[in-house]
């Protein structure tokens, strides 16, 4: 009797937890994105999206900035008190405030509505890979002292070291949680140690932004990098870009 190889089992789906209280855009964002194979949750207020966060397990999440309840900024910042997950934040107005607060909250990315769904996807699959290509530790997470052993390579720059195969980043031998779009954005800088780098190629290599994207996603990020980091790591070079310092 022949025995037959079983198939390799599917990938598992995204699952994505979408926040927006607005009902029809809620229903028309969570339709277009089943469509591109996404497993797809939504809540219609910060509470109840916080709730869900809490009893399921998601691969991203797209926040709305004004929500009922709980808004989105608040939103954020209670995930991150618990999670790395990436975050998408959405405006309806682009305002400025809007943006910067969000991104200090933690969120990865944002994007403005209305949105095209290409262009909500594009993004999508960017944070997606971000998350892919550097997993980081959970907040809390402890290690020992002096970072382990690895098969990468360690780089060192002071009190600050980079562990590039394990991904882990340590200040005086303390582990420290960053993103994946941080850490992703940590690296590009330890690839070229005091080379000025500017935002647009930050954006392209980091963000994967095909075209110019805002900058002060860079600015923000490379923000919450100082606090994590210290403040003297990442020098500004005025009119250019940013440099991590030898």
């Amino acid at each position: 009797m022949s025995s037959s190889t079983p198939a390799p089992a599917s990938p598992r789906p995204v699952r994505v937890l979408l926040v927006e209280d607005d009902e029809l855009m809620r229903r028309s964002f969570t339709v277009a994105l089943e469509r591109y194979g996404y497993q797809m949750k939504a809540a219609a207020d910060g509470l109840a999206g916080l709730e869900l966060f809490r009893d399921e397990g998601f691969d991203l999440l797209i926040l709305d900035v004004m929500l009922p309840g709980l808004d989105g900024i608040g939103l954020c910042r209670r995930v991150r008190e618990t999670s790395l997950v990436p975050v998408l934040m959405m405006s309806a107005r682009g305002d400025g405030l809007d943006v910067v607060a969000g991104l200090e909250a933690g969120a990865d990315d944002y994007v403005v509505k209305p949105v095209d769904t290409y262009v909500l996807v594009a993004r999508i699959r960017s944070l997606l890979r971000r998350a892919t290509y550097a997993p980081a530790p959970e907040p809390g997470q402890t290690t020992d002292d002096e970072p382990p052993p690895s098969e990468g390579e360690l780089l060192v720059f002071g009190d600050l070291t980079i562990d590039t195969g394990g991904l882990e980043v340590f200040v005086s031998g303390s582990p420290v949680a960053l993103t994946p779009t941080e850490l992703k954005l940590l690296l590009a800088f330890a690839a070229h140690p005091g080379i000025v780098l500017e935002r647009h190629t930050l954006l392209r290599d980091v963000w994967e932004y095909g075209w110019d994207g805002d900058s002060r996603v860079v600015d923000l990020c490379v923000q919450r990098l100082r606090r994590k980091l210290g403040r003297d790591r990442i020098e500004t070079v005025r009119g250019f870009g940013y440099k991590l310092r030898r």
